[in-house]
């Protein structure tokens, strides 16, 4: 049995304890926390173009388009979520049609990122009517595109912070009414 009296293997010890020290504190640097996003998954058996509304810091911003495929999830915003409200507009390019609300903002046909919402037409893009995403501020969430007549079930939402029941995602929804216009 060896034991860390002698001092060679006094050293050897010293130095074993240090390097377990070292591994221990780089698992738990690694470690990443949950992830808090905005994120839209396609329920649809179409691809849709999505575009997005929301206030940072320096106020109104409109981006697009992000391409979702059918059945496909896609991170619209990294990190945990600023606001309350966002504002979603999407087109199904497939099928035709689009869902859209009352808020409107400007975007254009091409990839976009837009300040403010006044004066659309007169600064050269499009005024469009995009529909409120309330959040309830949780950190993160997602909203469920679904096709006509189809209600996803609403999974139970976890506790901001917290790890989430098996299976979960925190404000998970899907669209007011889950239906395109056509």
């Amino acid at each position: 049995m060896t034991t860390c009296s002698r001092p060679l293997v006094r050293q050897s010890c010293a130095t074993a304890a240090a390097l377990f020290a070292v591994a221990l504190l780089s698992l738990i640097a690694s470690a990443t926390p949950a992830s808090a996003d905005f994120r839209l998954c396609n329920n649809t058996g179409s691809r849709v173009g999505i575009a997005l509304g929301y206030k940072d810091n320096e106020g109104w911003v409109t981006e697009g388009w992000w391409n979702v495929s059918s059945k496909a999830c896609e991170t619209l915003l990294r990190g945990t979520l600023v606001a309350r409200f966002y504002y979603i507009y999407a087109i199904d390019y497939d099928r035709g049609g689009e869902w859209s609300g009352q808020a409107f903002m400007c975007s254009r046909d091409k990839e976009f990122t837009i300040k403010g919402t006044e004066d659309c037409l007169a600064r050269g893009f499009d005024r469009t009517g995009f529909f409120e995403v309330d959040t309830g501020e949780q950190r993160a969430w997602t909203v469920q595109l679904t096709e006509a007549n189809e209600q996803l079930p609403k999974t139970p939402g976890g506790i901001p912070g917290l790890p989430n029941p098996q299976g979960s995602i925190p404000g998970t929804q899907g669209l007011p009414s889950g239906t395109p216009t056509r």
